[in-house]
């Protein structure tokens, strides 16, 4: 399966929505606190326990990521591309295998409303791109596919 850019960029805006929409709660203490109670209730109804309760610290790094994750989600909405999709992939293999590696430990449930839906997003960002039929060489429709849509500037100007 070779995707078109187009289909592709319309991936990247779609995975950027997905994430300004799950994580804009993480980004204060006051909505973070909020969404604590409603996950550790989600992990019960799944057969869980109540999630540990949450100090500052820990608060801290929660609003940390959902900063970080809720700014790079406008960057792509704003500017999507091939290489920002491409990142976003990679970002994702690595919550996904953070937070795996945190269900082996703690067996939360939980964790599966989160590492199935970053794996998939992972996977469908690292797809193929179809090449492009329009004019010009192979190489600037390789090259293309690998880079944003702005234009490179040489550094005498041009």
């Amino acid at each position: 399966m070779r995707l078109s850019t187009p289909t592709y960029l319309r991936i990247v805006r779609a995975s950027a929505w997905y994430d300004l929409l799950l994580t804009a709660p993480f980004a204060t203490p006051w909505s973070f606190a909020v969404l604590h109670e409603r996950l550790s209730a989600i992990n019960q109804l799944l057969g869980g326990a109540a999630l540990p309760a949450f100090g500052p610290f820990h608060i801290l790094f929660a609003c940390l990521m959902g900063s970080v994750v809720l700014t790079w989600s406008v960057l792509r909405l704003r500017a999507p591309s091939v290489r920002f999709g491409r990142y976003d992939g990679v970002t994702r293999l690595l919550f996904a295998a953070w937070m795996a590696w945190a269900l082996a430990l703690t067996g939360v449930p939980l964790l599966w409303i989160f590492v199935v839906p970053e794996s998939a997003w992972c996977l469908v960002q690292w797809l193929p791109l179809a090449q492009d039929s329009g004019a010009g060489s192979g190489n600037s429709t390789s090259r293309a596919a690998l880079t944003s849509a702005a234009p490179m500037r040489s550094s005498r100007g041009g």
